[in-house]
């Protein structure tokens, strides 16, 4: 890999319409100050004080705004929220990154999804993160609303150079991820095999068929060895191919600090990561690594070059605190100028 090779890849982002099809969450985070605490008449308990409130679409939506940060031409958007306010903020926050949203299916019998995050202020300015209070949808998702998200995946499937898959709600058929949904990408996926299709689950990855998947190594050795604790990169890499054997495809695999394996059925290669300093937040890394991935797959990088371009763009997102980050063109360049030789003999 070298930097002419990179700014190849990296400009040919413009030209791809990448599809995110999966459970689009809201992130909403509360600034609390202390020092205004209140105590309720009512109830005599501490009635904590916002001073500071901040709305991102969060995970499909945080593989959305690492596409829109990265130049992709084209980002299309296939979900649903509900019809209330969170939908409305997470509608509008993915629009305003430039991705289309014609396909977010708006219900009034589903909640958005949402990830409410408040924050205490501390006397030094730091941000501390108290206990996340989540709202998600915990009956199956209707037939209808199932049968309208089939119908635009089909559809993008004709257009699109890369779909990318998130599975983020844990509990069975209630997100937009169903047993139907994997089985249409698996079909869509045989009609349109020029296209990236990469595939992302928090507790079914294993389930995916016949698309490329990325998952971590706490997933990886669940879905193949069923609540196995987390294994070192030596011992991941069987899990890897055992995962890429079940799902007919590769299988990404991320392993922390210590970068990436890509397996096949038949080997594993590992690419190291960049190792940065300082403070990190490791929150909605793996949705950026999606992104990245997805979109140096369908701008013809190789296997391996798209590892690189995800562990580039990772390292540079959990470097940003409070927040799930976002990288551009720009910092993926001077990231690898700075990190280059780590990567010398990848291709």
């Amino acid at each position: 890999m070298t930097p002419s090779r990179l700014s190849s890849i990296l400009s040919r982002f413009s030209q791809t319409t990448i599809a995110v099809v999966g459970d689009f969450f809201l992130d909403k985070y509360l600034e609390i100050d202390p020092a205004l605490s209140e105590v309720s008449l009512e109830t005599g308990l501490e009635a904590r004080q916002v001073v500071g409130v901040r709305c991102q679409p969060g995970a499909a939506g945080t593989i959305v705004s690492n596409l829109c940060a990265l130049g992709v031409g084209r980002v299309i958007c296939i979900g649903f929220v509900g019809d209330d306010g969170e939908g409305c903020e997470l509608v509008r926050g993915l629009r305003s990154m430039g991705a289309e949203t014609n396909e977010v299916v708006v219900r009034t019998d589903r909640f958005t999804p949402t990830y409410l995050k408040p924050l205490v202020r501390e006397s030094d300015g730091h941000l501390r993160e108290l206990e996340r209070l989540d709202t998600k949808n915990r009956e199956p998702l209707p037939r209808d609303l199932e049968d309208s998200l089939l119908a635009a995946v089909a559809g993008a499937a004709s257009e699109a150079q890369a779909v990318v898959a998130l599975d983020q709600v844990q509990e069975a058929e209630c997100g937009v991820i169903t047993s139907r949904m994997r089985e249409a990408l698996a079909d869509l996926a045989g009609h349109h095999p020029k296209a990236v299709w990469l595939g992302d689950s928090r507790a079914r990855i294993a389930e995916y068929r016949n698309v490329t998947v990325k998952s971590n190594r706490e997933e990886v050795c669940a879905a193949i060895h069923g609540g196995s604790p987390p294994h070192q990169a030596a011992a991941v890499g069987p899990c890897a191919q055992a995962l890429a054997r079940a799902v007919g495809r590769p299988a990404y695999v991320t392993i922390g600090a210590e970068g990436m394996l890509y397996a096949t059925a038949e080997a594993v290669e590992h690419i190291p990561a960049v190792r940065v300093t300082g403070e990190v937040d490791i929150v909605g890394a793996g949705d950026a690594a999606a992104a990245a991935l997805a979109a140096s797959l369908s701008a013809g990088g190789t296997p391996a070059e798209a590892a690189i371009i995800a562990d580039l763009v990772a390292s540079i997102t959990i470097q940003q605190i409070g927040t799930t980050g976002t990288a551009t063109q720009e910092q993926v360049r001077e990231r690898f100028e700075q990190y280059a030789d780590v990567w010398r003999n990848l291709r």
